[in-house]
């Protein structure tokens, strides 16, 4: 027995020295720290996607036409709960006014959206009449802000986000493989529950709408992007105030920069609709008094 305890008492170091060797052996790993996998990196920006390198996703340019009103702060509000969960987005928010407002300099400043630009530019009072287009000037100081500040070497996305429409966010991961002019579906627009493009074999071939379908681009302002570099390839393509009719300056836009065969369907071959054309009630301000009688000023 004694001979017994003697011969364990003598292997008994060795074995320790063994394990140890095993433990700490770069070579082989650990038991207690297992090699991780490799990580693979998505683009935060395009929920589901393929990895891919920051380099090679487009940032969406969206131009905003905006005006004060009672609901402006509201509305904005709701688009910038939107903005603010996209990356590689830049939102040029232009106001219809001859200086930029507090209003809108604050909320920005506050509204968590990376990168922004605030623009302004006043509409001529003669062009603020009922039944003509509007945010015409508002839009394409957001274009000319494009061909002064991006060139052919970037790579982007133009789309036109009015302020009283809902964007759902799978609408961007669709329009940022935008190789020239692509479209989807427009929801609670033109008297219908929506609008869209009618698809054949991968084609626009024609226009579910109950307004004018026979306008060359039967569409709405929220129904297709643009890449940037067709915008910087046409700098004199911009919305025409002269000749276009209400309802029309999309076909005039358009019909400057592509055909109706090159329209790239997006959203399941336009049949989902990402974007819907909500406009914020207007306010029944009927009890509110021509002069403030609070004691405070609260913006609203």
């Amino acid at each position: 027995m004694k001979s017994l305890l003697a011969r364990v008492l003598l292997i008994l170091p060795w074995l320790l020295l063994v394990f140890t060797v095993l433990e700490i052996d770069p070579g082989r790993p650990s038991a207690r720290s297992p090699v991780p996998p490799p990580q693979l990196s998505r683009n935060p920006g395009l929920p589901g996607s393929e990895p891919l390198s920051n380099h090679t996703v487009p940032t969406i340019y969206a131009i905003t036409p905006t005006y004060s009103r009672p609901v402006q702060k509201a509305e904005l509000t709701r688009l910038a709960n939107t903005f603010r969960q996209l990356h590689h987005f830049h939102w040029l928010l232009v106001e219809d006014s001859a200086s930029r407002s507090r209003l809108v300099t604050d909320l920005l400043a506050r509204s968590g959206v990376p990168s922004y630009t605030q623009l302004h530019v006043p509409t001529s009072r003669r062009y603020k009449r009922a039944g003509l287009p509007r945010a015409t000037e508002q839009r394409n100081e957001g274009l000319r802000w494009l061909r002064r500040n991006r060139s052919l070497q970037h790579s982007g996305v133009v789309f036109f986000a009015d302020d009283d429409n809902t964007y759902s966010l799978d609408l961007f991961q669709e329009m940022r493989s935008t190789r020239k002019v692509s479209v989807w579906p427009v929801g609670l627009v033109g008297g219908r529950r929506y609008e869209r493009p009618l698809v054949e074999q991968g084609h626009v071939v024609g226009w579910y709408t109950g307004w004018r379908p026979d306008r060359p681009f039967a569409i709405d302002m929220a129904g297709f992007a643009v890449n940037l570099k067709v915008i910087l390839s046409h700098p004199k393509a911009v919305f025409k105030r002269s000749g276009s009719q209400p309802g029309m300056q999309e076909s005039d836009f358009l019909k400057q920069i592509t055909t109706v065969q090159e329209l790239e369907p997006k959203a399941a071959n336009c049949t989902k609709v990402l974007v819907w054309h909500t406009r914020t009630e207007k306010a029944n301000l009927v009890f509110e008094p021509k002069h403030n009688q609070d004691v405070i000023h609260i913006e609203v």
